[in-house]
């Protein structure tokens, strides 16, 4: 951050040049001013506006293109017509120079110069315009016409097209990078810094979540400003979540072969600029006014109490691989930022997007850490969701827990204080790393989906696997000092059937992707009720939701931090689409009349009330994991698990198939102390999940563990008003419905 006399003097000469107060610097659009380009310094990378030599406004410009012969930057105006300037200063690889007179708003690229020598990884063409990779904002969209390749799109003899240089000039297919003035210090903003054991995260698309939400002006909708309406928020803060991890919002690309059917990334795992926030989903403009607008966003979450998680892709970019476009990181240098083959032409693939970041590199590392830093502290984010994290810790090859990008995240004075979630895996060899992690880091649990889903369909040959999941996954983190919180609990995420279809789809439906439904998972681990897709048979209707509620019961019950997919608790479906990644239309955006049909709204008012029944329970949200042991002379234990007799599981329970599982917390033995160093006490509670089909006899357990039982949830019912109250003494048979969950408050 610069000073404040150096930002009143900023501040003062956009004012004299555009004629309109200090304070409105960014969006407008600047002629390309016909100065020389003085020395300017190395860093930052980037361009950032700032006051140089003598006073004068202008840009800084810096681009690390380590094995480059010569660097132009090419500014253009409104028109577009492109002026271009020889950076002619390098140090320690970079290239830089400060252009007086440039403003806030200038469109701008680089064209990198350097030997086209494919086989051994040069592929430097100054004919295509690239996007700066430290660019604050971005104008204009990819298209992909064959000018934007670096190689003959359309050789004939396509297994060495990649060899050919196309000289066609791709500037004007391509969009711009954005100069942009930022002086928000954040100083007004209060980050929620909800701890992880506290923690509930919301899976949430920016543009899906408000594009049909009926409280939100039209013009909003789809865009930052709409998630940042209060009608939008109203939704979070009456759920009850802490956090809304966002997909991704890196500028990112469409790819060639969804442009060519007329469809669209829609996830936006296609990155291509880590700074900026992606140009579509703002309502304000696209010349550097999308920067305040997210950045008023995360400000409206704050507010609410929200924090705001991004999913980051920072594993490849939207280059591809060898016969991909050149957008960015290819034309500056492929050699430095890409991971090669001995056969130099083509590419280390980790990750089925036909290229992976070599972090290894100090310049690939510092631009992730660069950006990451860049999104805590001037965006104001509060963590981030790693896309196949173990791409990013492989040294050379191998995942290394060791690895340059992880020792470098722990070190950091800023990064090691945020939320930290891996993808713990990538689709190369050795890539599956559940539960590898080091202790800085909680982990989507995969492990978790399967045993949960596998339970309530039938399929658990017996209930071990579901005993570690509920009680936080013990068998994968406790070691290094890990925590429950390590293990980010989901049954549904982007990524495969919501919810609803999870219990209405046996077999994936990608029609509408026009590949031939050969795209997707096939290994659903779903249950249809014996009718696929949508059907008018109200019991099997009846069933499903009850199944909803069963699914969503067990994930806000269980140790560890529960994650929700956006929908997830009002029904939405996707119509059996389990890879909606190119579905930008009423397939995944959330349907918000559902709220008003009774069984959707009763849905999400379980979910409300499990959610709030967690805040409000410390014993659902331990920050230690359980012991197992007795900590008293009475002989009750922190966890106990009973069969459906009311008898403690054996060894031979645990290994014998069963349907029934019931899990004793004890509130009276929590580790660790409040805030003013007080024992952490809480109700007890036992929880009793039966997925078989038919009503089944649970025996309550007797003292020590309880004199009587009052049920708090029962998920048979689709209305939750009339369970509370009801109560049972120990020792009682009591009836557990077919597909249920009961869980009961312990008394005595």
């Amino acid at each position: 951050m610069s000073s404040a006399a150096e930002q009143e003097a900023v501040a003062g000469a956009v004012a004299a040049e555009e004629g309109r107060p200090a304070a409105v610097v960014n969006g407008a659009r600047r002629k390309a001013p016909g100065v020389p380009v003085w020395p300017g310094t190395p860093v930052p990378l980037g361009a950032r506006f700032r006051v140089g030599p003598d006073g004068v406004a202008g840009t800084n410009f810096a681009l690390w293109a380590g094995g480059a012969e010569a660097v132009d930057l090419c500014l253009f105006d409104e028109e577009g017509k492109e002026t271009r300037a020889r950076l002619t200063e390098l140090t320690h690889e970079i290239w830089h120079g400060f252009v007086p007179g440039v403003m806030p708003g200038q469109r701008y690229g680089y064209r990198v110069h350097g030997r086209w020598d494919p086989w051994t990884g040069g592929r430097w063409n100054p004919a295509k315009l690239l996007l700066d990779p430290y660019a604050r904002a971005v104008d204009g969209d990819f298209g992909l016409p064959p000018e934007v390749y670096g190689h003959v799109r359309d050789w004939p003899q396509q297994h060495v097209a990649d060899t050919v240089r196309d000289d066609r000039d791709s500037a004007p297919y391509v969009p711009k990078g954005v100069v942009v003035h930022d002086d928000d210090n954040w100083a007004d903003d209060r980050r929620p810094k909800t701890p992880w054991a506290d923690s509930v995260i919301y899976e949430v698309h920016v543009r899906g979540f408000t594009k049909l939400h009926p409280g939100v002006p039209e013009e909003l909708r789809g865009t930052y400003a709409g998630l940042a309406h209060p009608a939008a928020i109203e939704h979070l803060v009456k759920l009850g979540v802490t956090a809304v991890e966002l997909l991704p919002v890196h500028q990112f690309a469409h790819e060639d072969h969804l442009l060519r059917k007329g469809l669209r990334n829609y996830w936006g795992y296609n990155s291509i600029g880590y700074f900026a926030p992606h140009a579509a989903y703002a309502a304000s403009g696209t010349t550097g006014q999308q920067v305040g607008e997210f950045k008023r966003m995360v400000r409206a979450l704050h507010d609410a109490g929200i924090e705001v998680i991004l999913d980051v892709v920072y594993n490849h970019t939207a280059e591809a691989g060898e016969l991909g476009p050149t957008l960015s990181l290819k034309g500056i240098d492929n050699r430095g930022y890409y991971r090669l083959q001995s056969d130099a032409r083509r590419y280390a693939d980790y990750t089925g997007c036909g290229n992976t970041l070599h972090v290894v590199q100090p310049h690939v590392l510092r631009l992730i850490t660069d950006s990451l830093r860049y999104w805590v502290t001037e965006m104001g984010v509060d963590g981030f969701r790693f896309d196949l994290a173990a791409a990013l810790a492989r040294s050379m090859h191998d995942v290394d827990m060791l690895s340059p990008f992880l020792a470098v995240i722990a070190q950091d004075p800023v990064l090691r204080r945020v939320k930290l979630i891996a993808e713990p895996w990538d689709v190369g060899s050795g890539g599956y790393q559940v539960g590898a992690f080091p202790p800085l880091w909680t982990e989507w649990n995969d492990r978790y989906r399967n045993a949960v889903r596998d339970f309530w369909r039938g399929a658990l040959p017996d209930v071990r696997d579901l005993g570690y999941r509920l009680s936080g996954s013990s068998d994968l983190y406790a070691w290094g000092g890990r925590r429950p919180y390590a293990s980010v609990n989901f049954v549904t995420a982007h990524d495969g059937f919501t919810l609803r279809d999870l219990v209405s789809y046996e077999r994936k439906h990608n029609e509408a992707n026009g590949e031939g439904n050969r795209d997707g998972s096939d290994d659903n681990r779903a249950w249809n009720g014996g009718v696929e897709g949508e059907t008018d048979d109200e019991r099997v209707r009846a069933l499903r939701r009850r199944q909803l509620r069963n699914l969503l019961t067990t994930l806000l019950l269980s140790t560890g931090v529960p994650m929700l997919v956006a929908g997830d608790e009002l029904g939405r479906t996707q119509r059996g689409n389990n890879n909606a990644y190119c579905q930008d239309n009423e397939i995944s955006w959330l349907d918000w009349e559902l709220l008003e049909e009774p069984g959707w709204k009763a849905l999400f008012d379980l979910t409300a009330r499990l959610i709030e029944l967690r805040h409000r329970h410390p014993v659902l949200r331990r920050r230690a994991f359980f012991s197992g042991r007795a900590h008293s002379a009475d002989g009750l234990r922190d966890l106990a698990w009973f069969t459906a007799r009311g008898t403690e599981m054996t060894e031979r329970d645990w290994y014998a198939p069963a349907a029934t599982l019931g899990m004793f917390l004890s509130g009276r033995d929590i580790p660790g102390r409040d805030e003013r160093g007080a024992p952490i006490v809480d109700d007890s509670f036992l929880a009793v999940l039966h997925a078989g089909d038919r009503p089944v006899s649970f025996v309550l357990p007797g003292p020590p563990w309880a004199e009587r039982y009052e049920v708090v949830v029962d998920t048979s019912r689709e209305e939750q008003g009339e369970a509370p109250g009801v109560e049972h003494p120990a020792g009682a048979g009591i009836t557990v419905p077919g597909r249920a969950v009961l869980l009961l408050r312990v008394d005595g």
